[in-house]
């Protein structure tokens, strides 16, 4: 997907975001969830942070309704661009079902790498995630964090490239278990996440490769602060599978700060390091996120 494309998406849902009403200026709680308590969109379209997914469900509802949000990111790095849209509802804070569409762009290393100037890869991400015990925010009298458990369902559009580099599948599915904790009086939220994958590049090249091709558990964790109701800043780190035999793939890290501009609009900036990406070095760099939420 084109730049142009994911800037218009981003500007209807800051319009779709703005054209509803906060219940009243100045007002932590509209749908019941306190403000950034329920995360924000992540890269694979569930709630969470941007690279991990997080235990809470995505809206701004509580047991009383249903909420949802959509999304608008664009990861720019030194050789590549990754561009994502896409949307999570979430069903009495108990369900959440959500959809992400992914587009790589692999600019001038594309040709570098014999695959053409520009050469895009794109997959569909299809989410489920239902929590089972706990509240992050409303249990505080008790150390049980928010546990939930989800699957991803992924699939990626370059099958015969994805054969070619190693890869086993062109489709496959994530599945994980999440725990969140708010902690209201250090102002601190923690996650720690276990997802069992053989994803590639998060799916982007497919699911399994020619060194391994094997379900096998990866750690995502997450440390944010408070530092006011309406600014969350924090860290977090993400591992990944390493399966393909013709380039190493490592973890990633990024570095946030998650901003509610208004009570439906939320805007994230993060440094991302996501490692080496197909024998190309040092894939660094800006993680911009919009997102408007109900």
């Amino acid at each position: 997907m084109k730049i142009w494309l994911a800037a218009r998406f981003a500007c209807a849902v800051l319009m779709a975001a703005l054209s509803v009403q906060p219940v009243s200026a100045g007002e932590l709680r509209g749908g019941g969830k306190l403000l950034l308590t329920g995360g924000v969109s992540s890269v694979e379209g569930a709630a969470g942070g941007g690279l991990a997914t997080w235990a809470v469900i995505a809206g701004d509802e509580t047991d009383a309704g249903v909420g949802g949000s959509v999304h608008a990111t664009y990861v720019a790095l030194p050789d590549f661009d990754l561009t994502s849209y896409g949307g999570a509802i979430g069903f009495r804070n108990r369900i959440e079902l959500s959809y992400t569409h992914q587009s790589f762009d692999t600019r001038a290393a594309g040709a570098a790498l014999g695959l053409g100037r520009g050469f895009t890869f794109a997959q569909d991400v299809f989410g489920a995630k239902i929590r089972l015990v706990g509240d992050a925010v409303y249990d505080q009298d008790r150390l049980l964090p928010q546990i939930s458990v989800g699957v991803q369902h992924k699939r990626a559009d370059k099958g015969p490239i994805i054969a070619a580099v190693g890869g086993r599948q062109s489709r496959g599915t994530d599945f994980y278990v999440a725990a969140t904790k708010v902690i209201l009086s250090k102002s601190m939220v923690v996650n720690g996440t276990v997802r069992f994958t053989k994803a590639n590049q998060f799916g982007l090249l497919g699911f399994g490769g020619d060194k391994k091709d094997a379900y096998r558990p990866q750690f995502e964790g997450s440390a944010g602060l408070l530092l006011s109701r309406r600014l969350l800043v924090g860290a977090e780190y993400r591992t990944k599978p390493d399966n393909l035999g013709f380039a190493k793939e490592n973890g990633t890290y990024d570095v946030f700060a998650a901003w509610a501009v208004a009570r439906h609009v939320r805007l994230t900036a993060a440094y991302v390091d996501l490692g080496d990406i197909a024998t190309v070095k040092r894939q660094r760099g800006a993680f911009l996120s919009i997102q408007g939420n109900f």
